[in-house]
């Protein structure tokens, strides 16, 4: 099985040198943004810029791009589907049975699926540009995150590596002694039993040798420890504040200066 970070194409990145407690405050700031706004042409332009930068500043290679990308497209098309084809409005363009399209569905629909959209690019910039080991330390040092919360979720993000290669390896065994011959629903609940039931005891024997170890190396204290990786500031972060603030400002600038749309408030009116 692959280690996550082999997926990276390049960690020399500047993206990557931005602080990752800036880059996640700024990450968060924009859900926080976009989740109130109503006006369609704005989300259209915000939904074209950040797809625009992450397929400029993406960490990711080229191969894992395009499936996130079409994997986000397709969950945003399923989630703007259930307003477009199921919710009432005054402007009925088709009705065939339960299945109604008027207006306003069409334009809530589109909008919660852009918006969907535009998250997901958001955090693809984030996922993809961000490494884990400085993401966690940025928190314990930038954010003042305790010592024993931040190490015990970096424990526990390296261990899903190991968890997929534990599967790997009962799959395997199971294949060795034929089990996975076997047809029918039984069968299935069968495997599925062994599966969760051997995933679940490694995984409480490797937490318990976790936690007894960060015990041990006193993670539960409270004073003031010294880090092996300590995380800074730079000209990059102010670079990283500046390209938000353009893309965000940029979004709304052309929802008013070349809207593509009629449609301004879509909660409300038009």
């Amino acid at each position: 099985m692959k280690r996550m970070d082999h997926i990276w194409t390049d960690t020399d990145k500047w993206f990557f040198k931005i602080n990752p407690a800036l880059k996640f405050t700024g990450i968060a700031s924009l859900f926080i943004v976009y989740l109130f706004v109503q006006n369609l042409n704005t989300m259209i332009w915000a939904t074209l810029i950040f797809t625009v930068i992450y397929l400029c500043v993406g960490g990711f290679s080229a191969r894992f791009s395009f499936w996130f990308i079409l994997f986000t497209f397709i969950v945003s098309f399923f989630s703007a589907s259930a307003i477009i084809f199921f919710s009432e409005g005054n402007q009925v363009l088709f009705r065939w049975g339960l299945v109604s399209i008027s207006v306003e569905s069409l334009t809530k629909g589109v909008l919660l699926g852009l918006r969907s959209f535009t998250f997901s690019m958001i955090g693809l910039i984030f996922a993809s540009t961000t490494e884990p080991v400085r993401f966690f330390y940025s928190l314990m040092q930038q954010l003042r995150m305790p010592v024993r919360y931040a190490y015990g979720c970096l424990a526990a993000f390296r261990m899903l590596p190991m968890m997929g290669e534990e599967f790997i390896h009962i799959r395997q065994a199971m294949k060795v002694r034929g089990m996975t011959n076997q047809k029918g629903v039984r069968a299935v609940y069968e495997r599925m039993k062994r599966y969760a039931l051997t995933m679940l005891v490694q995984s409480i024997r490797r937490a318990q040798r976790t936690a007894v170890a960060m015990e041990a190396k006193r993670f539960s204290l409270k004073g003031k420890r010294t880090f092996y990786y300590e995380i800074g500031w730079s000209r990059y972060d102010v670079i990283f504040a500046i390209i938000l603030v353009v893309a965000v400002g940029s979004g709304f600038f052309f929802s008013q200066w070349l809207p593509l749309t009629p449609y301004t408030d879509v909660m409300e009116g038009y």
